[in-house]
Order: C-alpha cells, then sequence, then structure tokens
C-alpha cells in the first residue's frame, strides 16, 4: 500500500507538546463559551454529557436549556435533549487531571488567554455557537476596526465592534439564501456573495438594500475590492474572474468585465491595497487513482494590478519545502505585499516570502480557519474560525 510522505512528516512533526496543546483546545474547553472544564465538584463549568454524545459545561446547559420545559437544543447537533439525561463526563475529567499532575505542562486557553506562537500573540477570541452558525466570510468595515461576518444564523451578517462586541445584524434568512464569502467597499457598503440565488448582493453598513446582481454568475464564491473601489468577484463554476465597478450612492452597475477567464474552480480572492495585486486559490481536480493525493490540489496564482501572472505556486510545489501538504483554501495579503495563506484541513496559517519562502505563521488552536484580516495599522492579524465559531485575533507585537 502506497503511504504518502508529506502525511509521515507532518505526522512527525506533532512533538508531545503539541498534541497536548491540541487536546486541551479540542477536548478540555467547552466549544460554546470556549472556558476550560473544570470537573471538580459543582463547579459551573463542570463537563456534561448530553444525551447525543456532545460535551457541554454545566453553566452553558443551564443558560441553554428551558426553565420550565427542562429541555435543550443541543447546538452542534440540533438534537432536543432533556436536562435530566445529562450526566458528568468523567472520561474527560479523568483526562484533565491526568494531564494536570503530570510533568508536561499544558498551557491554559480561553477567550481572555494569551499564548505566544513565534511573534504571535493570541490576544482575544469572540463570537462562539449562538452568537456565529458556521461562519465563511470576514470584512473589515473601514479605519474603525469594525469587523462584519457572514455565518448560517437567522441574520446572515454579524457586525462586531473592535473589541468584539456584537453590534447589530442584518440581511435575513429569506433575503440572503447562502453566503459564502463578503468584502467592504471603501464608501462603508457591504458586498456579498450569494450562492443560493447566484447572485453579488450590495447592502450599507446599517442593512439597507442597495442592489443585487443576477444573470451573471453560475457559482459565485470569494469577493474582495480592489485599491480602486473595484469589486472582484471569483465564479467557482465557470473559471471566471469579475471586475465589477458600482455606484452605490445611485445603486447602479457601471461596469462589468473578466479580466481572467482560465482559471480552475476558483475560490478565495484578495487584493492587496499596497501594492494591486490579486490572489486567487484555485481547487484543482482530485484525481483518486493518484497514490499520494489524500487531499484535494489546490493552486495559488498571484497577479499584478494590470492582471498579468506574476507566479503560481500548487500544493505540491509548496509542499516540497515544507513539512506538511498544503491545503489551500483562503489568501490575505500582508501590508508589505506578502502573501498569507490560510489551511482549513490542518488549521493552519502560513506566510508565503515573495512568492517562495513559505514559514508557518499559526500552527495551535485553530479548529478550521477560513478567513483572516490583516491590518498594517496596529499589526494584528484576525482570523475567522468556522471550527469555534469564533473570531480570533492575534498580534504581532
Amino acid at each position: 500500500m502506497a503511504v504518502n510522505p508529506h502525511s509521515l512528516r507532518s505526522q512527525a512533526t506533532r512533538s508531545p507538546e503539541r498534541i497536548l496543546r491540541e487536546i486541551q483546545s479540542n477536548l478540555l474547553e467547552c466549544k460554546v463559551c470556549f472556558e476550560i472544564f473544570n470537573p471538580a465538584g459543582q463547579s459551573e463549568r463542570r463537563p456534561q454529557n448530553l444525551p447525543c454524545g456532545h460535551v457541554l459545561c454545566l453553566d452553558c446547559i443551564g443558560a441553554l436549556s428551558h426553565p420550565v420545559l427542562k429541555k435543550l437544543e443541543c447546538p452542534f447537533c440540533r438534537q432536543l435533549c432533556d436536562v435530566d439525561s445529562t450526566s458528568h463526563c468523567h472520561a474527560l475529567g479523568d483526562l484533565q487531571e491526568l494531564l494536570l499532575n503530570s510533568k508536561v505542562g499544558v498551557p491554559s486557553y480561553g477567550a481572555k488567554a494569551l499564548h505566544v506562537f513565534g511573534s504571535l500573540q493570541l490576544c482575544s477570541a469572540f463570537g462562539g455557537w449562538g452568537t456565529l452558525f458556521n461562519p465563511t466570510g470576514i470584512a473589515v468595515l473601514g479605519t474603525s476596526g469594525t469587523m462584519v461576518v457572514v455565518h448560517d444564523g437567522d441574520t446572515r451578517l454579524v457586525v462586531f465592534g473592535p473589541q468584539g462586541r456584537r453590534l447589530h445584524g442584518f440581511g435575513r434568512r429569506g433575503d440572503i439564501c447562502y453566503p459564502l464569502d463578503v468584502a467592504v467597499t471603501p464608501n462603508g457598503h457591504v458586498v456579498v456573495t450569494d450562492a443560493g440565488d447566484k447572485s453579488l448582493k450590495v447592502f450599507t453598513s446599517r442593512g439597507c438594500h442597495v442592489l443585487t446582481l443576477t444573470d451573471v454568475f453560475q457559482l459565485p464564491w470569494g469577493v474582495d475590492v480592489d485599491m480602486r473601489g473595484n469589486i472582484l468577484v471569483s465564479d467557482s463554476q465557470t473559471g471566471i474572474l469579475s471586475r465589477v465597478t458600482l455606484d452605490c450612492v445611485l445603486g447602479v452597475i457601471l461596469d462589468h468585465q473578466t479580466p481572467i477567464t482560465d482559471l480552475e474552480h476558483p475560490r478565495a480572492v484578495a487584493c492587496c491595497q499596497v501594492t494591486g495585486a490579486t490572489a486567487v486559490v484555485e481547487h484543482l481536480l482530485f484525481d483518486e487513482s493518484h497514490p499520494t493525493w489524500n487531499h484535494r490540489p489546490a493552486r495559488l496564482r498571484v497577479y499584478d494590478q494590470y492582471f498579468s501572472l506574476l507566479y503560481q505556486k500548487d500544493s505540491f510545489s509548496l509542499s516540497l519545502g515544507s513539512t506538511a501538504w498544503l491545503c489551500m483554501s483562503a489568501v490575505a495579503f500582508e501590508g508589505d505585499g506578502n502573501v498569507i495563506i490560510i489551511d482549513s484541513k490542518q488549521a493552519m496559517i502560513w506566510k508565503l516570502h515573495k512568492g517562495n519562502k513559505l514559514t508557518p505563521l499559526i500552527s495551535e488552536n485553530l479548529v478550521r480557519p477560513v478567513g483572516l484580516i490583516c491590518t498594517a495599522k496596529d499589526s494584528t492579524l484576525t482570523v475567522l474560525d468556522s471550527g469555534d465559531h469564533a473570531v480570533k485575533i492575534y498580534s504581532f507585537r
């Protein structure tokens, strides 16, 4: 049986310390409030088994359950559970006690904790199940640090303040069917790709509908705004990157062009506001007969401001200089023009220096990162983690 050498190298780099940290972030914290379980006595953070098999802390079970009916809907599988049928999760309690009493320390992790990964510090996290549901895209509103996130809630867009406080939401479930990505124009309008009705939708920052562009896309996916305020949209079905110019005040389309037409299932799109470059992540066809392809291959293409190809890298070429097979899923630009790559499958974030040198930025305490914001002004990296239904903010300082 053929063995994937990239998979072996990836497993070899998982040190005992890293495995312990992954156990803590994936098993020993409540995925609703992000607090560490405390199995002692009647603690409000004691891990409790739901009848469906999922585990929450005692406090979150109380907060989510009906005060009279004593029932709650599991936030993960939506099964209706009786509060009286919950039980203490002895396995997680014993595991936590074993790790805490071992000589190898497990660092604490939570929404208010501080960690250092190289030059990055995890400063805070917010959101969580109940506030965000399977989020898929994030963008920043102007220079204030206000963020907008698209997700699967009743209101498809949620606006957060710079400190993580939920300000408001808009875009009802019927008005936006299946949002995939979001971007913000220089004048503060919010742009959403909706795969449900194959459209591009524009709103004001307060949620007033401006316009909907239909009958143009077959599967609109990634969206971003270039340095001139034009909207770039990838169509994963047709392999086209569109450039749309809008007058958001009048609510009209001024121009629609297709500068790139030879892409293969393009997904994520990012524009550099300094150099004008555009990066696109393509999901290539998966050859199940290939003995080393245990993951779907992807390709990164980077173009200059005139859409001339600067360079391209696929999963195989990037993995040659790395210890892991990269599963590129999203992309962003740093202020200096370097590309940052999100690997949702391995829960890692990488930096690609000048199109050649690849270095890991974050490899811990992420579950399924799907989007990020690079803010050069205050040297922060904001990561949208769909696995935790949360926004996590890291600092380079």
